[in-house]
């Protein structure tokens, strides 16, 4: 079952609410300073079409406590997201050959978007989730923006982690080994990420729910399972 969403746009070629990304991408693509969002309801699209973001005026305990980055103070914006369609999703559940898997990042830059994705079968879904990341690094290098000041925004908590809390920096120290003595799972990508991670030096990480309201994100979401479609 198809969800509708909304996307609303205030800040734009021609601001209002439209039912698909084709027609949101439309209206920001080439808008320096475009303002865009997706919901699952017309009644919140509108509200932030009037300016009224719920998440700036409603704050629990919880949300109060992290900090929320402007998306308008970086020079580049990241998605990335992995995704995977296998029966490894249980416990004791194992990934098949024949299972499909993908990843995609969305980045924007100076009013331009630029996207990518690919799949493969019999990978997981943290796999998916760190190759998303390694390729919008490599597209960022390619495009030559990525000494610009950068915001990545994952949903992947997995990712974030051995980022954010050095667990990456601490492999690294090992020999990439846990302080266990184990290999981390997906080494070879964690290798290619610790060399990567550098050629960005003004960047910032930050976690998002996944299949939100979130606009990017669900637009690599989006990207990944047409991919998977297509497999």
């Amino acid at each position: 079952m198809t969800v509708q969403k909304y996307y609303a746009v205030r800040r734009g070629k021609k601001p209002g609410i439209y039912q698909t990304w084709a027609q949101c991408k439309a209206q920001v693509d080439g808008f320096a300073g475009a303002r865009y969002k997706s919901f699952l309801n017309k009644e919140e699209a509108q509200a932030f079409l009037e300016g009224k973001d719920s998440y700036k005026t409603t704050k629990s305990k919880t949300a109060s406590k992290k900090k929320v980055s402007n998306i308008s103070d970086f020079d580049v914006v990241v998605y990335t997201d992995g995704g995977s369609r296998n029966h490894g999703n249980f416990k004791g559940g194992h990934v098949k050959e024949s299972d499909k898997a993908a990843w995609a990042y969305h980045i924007s830059n100076d009013g331009q978007t630029y996207e990518g994705t690919s799949g493969e079968f019999g990978a997981t879904n943290n796999r998916m989730e760190i190759m998303a990341l390694i390729q919008s690094i490599i597209r960022l290098n390619e495009l030559k923006i990525n000494k610009q000041n950068a915001i990545f925004v994952l949903d992947s908590q997995y990712v974030l982690n051995a980022i954010t809390k050095n667990w990456l920096t601490g492999w690294k120290k090992r020999g990439f080994k846990k302080a266990d003595g184990s290999v981390p799972v997906n080494v070879e990508l964690w290798k290619q990420l610790d060399k990567l991670l550098p050629t960005v030096p003004k960047k910032t990480f930050e976690w998002t729910k996944g299949h939100a309201t979130n606009v990017g994100n669900n637009r690599v979401d989006e990207l990944l399972n047409e991919t998977m479609d297509k497999m």
